[in-house]
């Protein structure tokens, strides 16, 4: 009886392409000296200075609209993430090299550009995130799921539904990195980042609407990575780097490994970072806190040290950065162990779930959703997000779609910047395109920003004279 073969493996050559989107099919070149600035050095360099991540020193990580400058903004996170993203992908590659001299032969610098790859997709990995932190996702979701938004999803086909009444960040990001409008120019790359980076940038490799029978319950598979406007761009990287799909479904494919990086270290990044905010919030007793922290560390608070510290905050510091050294050695261990199985799609799980210590972050994330996550300011501006983002996207849609073209439509219409409208180069754009092209709008506002324009549109604030 034959038997059909199983797919090839993905390769790491392929993977770590260097051709940036949207460039057509050729060859696929590895050069034998290492670039002074290499191509995803420069990935890292243009999300820096793209106005889509300048944002995010505006927008919430765990505290909207915070009195203090000390509370983690997206940007910060961002950039915390990146210095973790690029340690453990240079401590994961040169395991890999260690392991498989073949690979160290054929990619020289292969932990270096596994380090420039992840850290670059650590940078961008928030740059779609809508104001209110992951609030402002569920509050777009809960929007376009609301019988306000009936009449404008009615006409729409179930997967782009699907799209509206799951929003969230990730397929967001995708959507910045690729996506230029018509209004600002011709070109069709976004930042025209490497495909590599493209790729281990999109952690949910598949459309929104997947069926049922084609799942796994995969880490891969528990939100969606674009939209339906860029589901040929997706296409057209997945199969650049040798993506393997996943199932029959189309756009449904398994990670690419470096993926698995970017994912441990926000998850990293986030419990522990999440938790020294609390702390020093005054959310957590400073004492129970550090407690927590020595524990992960199997580190008594009785053991003899060189160090007296006079002030909890300075000691939290340095727990906090041996803590993050500690979980980088061991994730990068986990990743080498399972990345060949990464390359035959026979992994999908979370990295950082795998480490001894896994229970106690667990703990600790919990501390940070009872004390911080939920604790009253935040959730009564979170609260507030629902009610702005809502109603941002209900008066602009209805602008839009208005059959009459009221005056106040035309007013409102006229807030938009051009490329946010349906008008010249993007004149014939359909429903959904519409749709998304006003997501996009409100979607890349500053926390600040929705809350002063949703007032200003609801003659709540008017604006000072000139």
């Amino acid at each position: 009886m034959h038997l059909a073969s199983s797919p090839a493996p993905m390769s790491w050559s392929r993977l770590l392409s260097r051709r940036r989107y949207p460039a057509q099919p050729q060859l696929h070149v590895v050069s034998d000296a290492a670039p002074v600035r290499g191509a995803f050095v420069q990935d890292y360099d243009r999300v820096v200075f793209s106005s889509a991540f300048r944002r995010l020193q505006r927008q919430a990580q765990n505290v909207p609209l915070p009195e203090t400058d000390f509370v983690h903004t997206r940007l910060t996170h961002s950039l915390e993430t990146a210095c973790v993203g690029r340690s453990l992908g240079r401590f994961g590659g040169r395991l890999l090299m260690e392991h498989d001299p073949a690979l160290a032969g054929e990619l020289p610098f292969f932990d270096a550009d596994c380090g420039d790859i992840v850290a670059a997709a650590c940078l961008a990995h928030d740059i779609g995130n809508p104001p209110f932190g992951h609030a402002g996702e569920d509050a777009v979701a809960a929007y376009f799921s609301s019988p306000a938004a009936e009449p404008f999803v009615r006409t729409l086909s179930a997967a782009q539904r699907t799209d509206l009444q799951h929003f969230g960040g990730n397929a967001a990001g995708f959507r910045v990195l690729t996506h230029t409008y018509p209004a600002h120019s011709s070109g069709t790359a976004g930042l025209g980042l490497t495909y590599a980076t493209l790729g281990a940038f999109t952690k949910y490799p598949r459309p929104s609407q997947v069926e049922a029978g084609d799942q796994t319950g995969g880490a891969s598979e528990k939100k969606f990575g674009h939209f339906q406007t860029e589901a040929a761009r997706f296409q057209h990287v997945a199969q650049d780097l040798g993506l393997l799909p996943k199932a029959a479904a189309p756009d449904f494919y398994h990670r690419h490994p470096l993926a698995f990086l970017v994912e441990a270290a926000d998850d990293i990044c986030y419990r522990i970072i999440d938790f020294e905010d609390a702390l020093k919030l005054g959310l957590l007793p400073p004492a129970e806190g550090l407690q927590r922290l020595r524990v992960i560390l199997a580190d008594p608070a009785d053991r003899p040290r060189t160090v007296q510290w006079h002030d909890w905050r300075e000691e939290l510091g340095y727990l906090r950065a041996r803590l993050i050294g500690k979980l980088v050695a061991e994730t990068a261990q986990v990743f080498a162990r399972h990345a060949p199985a990464m390359l035959t799609g026979d992994y999908d799980d979370c990295l950082i779930q795998e480490l001894e210590c896994w229970p106690q972050l667990q703990e600790i994330q919990q501390l940070s959703v009872q004390h911080l996550y939920r604790s009253q300011p935040v959730l009564q501006i979170e609260a507030a997000g629902f009610e702005v983002l809502a109603g941002l996207l209900d008066a602009f849609l209805y602008a839009t779609f208005d059959p009459a073209a009221s005056a106040r439509s035309r007013k409102l219409l006229e807030l938009l910047p051009a490329h946010h409208r349906a008008t010249g180069a993007q004149a014939d754009l359909s429903a959904y395109e519409q749709i998304i092209l006003l997501t996009d709008y409100v979607g890349t506002l500053t926390d600040q920003n929705a809350l002063s324009l949703f007032r200003t549109i609801k003659g709540i604030d008017l604006p000072k004279g000139f």
